[in-house]
């Protein structure tokens, strides 16, 4: 319900699908935060791939438009709900400082969420740090550690280990004790996934980066390939394995290599992903799995445990927030940033800040 004061706020929605210039920005009503909930004044955004396929018109998991997208806010709150908690029992206050997880909304000047979405921001986390945190270290974490189930002295192949998701993977695969091979787009970002970030090695996601990888493990292949691009991607993957391998398959990123959708493209990258008989799983001894954040409703305590551990981590340094940079909480920028990310430019998580 609308406030009787007829708060509005500002948001920036997409009302047509397409390439980033589609973006609009409006005033659009805000609600009172009600009985368990805190109103948000966002400071920053995270940008996941997955906002790009839902402008594009390729995501299933949207709300009927227009809607903002946006999963993952930093910021301040400012209204507080009747009987709005923290994890620890203790009110939230106006001022505090947050973080929090939406399943769309968040490219927006205000925010209202439930408590139970709502994380204390650790102190000398800045907005744009922690708004780079929940959904690359979530899906990370997820595909490793409860999909995957990794141990200590696997051998981990992250494809696009330059990214959002690729650079926390890393990081949680190397402070595992596994080994890391990444793939990446350019020189500067395989050196950075090696250099910075600690992989073993990093090979050319733009060429035929099989052999490379094959070579330099030898007869023992990997044990988990982390794949958010699908088509001939995976069938590599597929090849390297170990025996008791597994591909945790978290994204289709080759079906749109453009700014706006291509049903040409998008086929054929779905086409060129390999499907898995049950049966042709056995002989080679591998496994297959699927990682979705927005669907695992049901494990949303364990997730919260989880990210809660990782902002400690992030705000101690024991785990780093990659953030190649902020554009303005605006159309402007949201156009700007989409198409940054759409060039492949970005080396970490790309952000819109006020």
């Amino acid at each position: 319900m609308v406030s009787a004061a007829g708060r509005t706020t500002r948001a920036i929605r997409i009302e047509k699908h397409g390439p980033p210039e589609v973006f609009v920005e409006r005033e659009i009503p805000l609600q009172d935060p009600g009985a368990g909930e805190v109103s948000i004044r966002v400071e920053a955004a995270g940008i996941n791939f997955a906002d790009l396929m839902m402008r594009a018109g390729l995501y299933d998991t949207v709300p009927p438009r227009p809607y903002s997208p946006g999963f993952e806010i930093a910021g301040v709150v400012t209204r507080v709900g009747e009987g709005a908690v923290r994890g620890s029992g203790e009110k939230w206050r106006e001022g505090d400082a947050c973080v929090g997880l939406l399943r769309h909304g968040g490219y927006a000047r205000d925010v209202v969420l439930p408590t139970r979405n709502v994380f204390e921001r650790p102190e000398g986390l800045s907005a744009v740090e922690a708004a780079a945190v929940p959904v690359v270290f979530l899906t990370a974490h997820v595909c490793l550690f409860e999909s995957a189930r990794v141990r200590e002295g696997e051998t981990a192949l992250i494809l696009g280990a330059a990214g959002g998701v690729g650079t926390a993977a890393v990081q949680l695969a190397r402070g595992a004790g596994l080994r890391v091979i990444g793939t990446a787009g350019t020189e500067a970002k395989r050196r950075f996934v090696t250099e910075e970030l600690g992989a073993e090695a990093c090979f050319d996601s733009r060429g035929d980066w099989e052999p490379g990888v094959a070579a330099h493990l030898g007869e023992r292949g990997i044990d988990v390939a982390l794949d958010a691009v699908g088509g001939s991607a995976t069938r590599s993957c597929q090849r390297l394995l170990a025996p008791l391998g597994r591909i945790v398959f978290y994204g289709l990123s080759d079906a749109m290599p453009g700014r706006s959708r291509n049903w040409l493209r998008a086929a054929r990258a779905w086409l060129n992903t390999p499907r898995f008989h049950p049966l042709s799983l056995i002989k080679p001894g591998i496994g297959i799995s699927g990682v979705h954040l927005l669907h695992l409703h049901a494990q949303e305590e364990l997730l919260r445990e989880h990210l809660g551990r990782i902002l400690d981590d992030v705000a101690s340094g024991r785990l780093r927030a990659v953030v190649d940079r902020s554009f303005p909480l605006t159309r402007e920028g949201a156009v700007a940033a989409h198409r940054y990310i759409h060039e492949r430019r970005n080396l970490g998580k790309v952000v819109l800040s006020r």
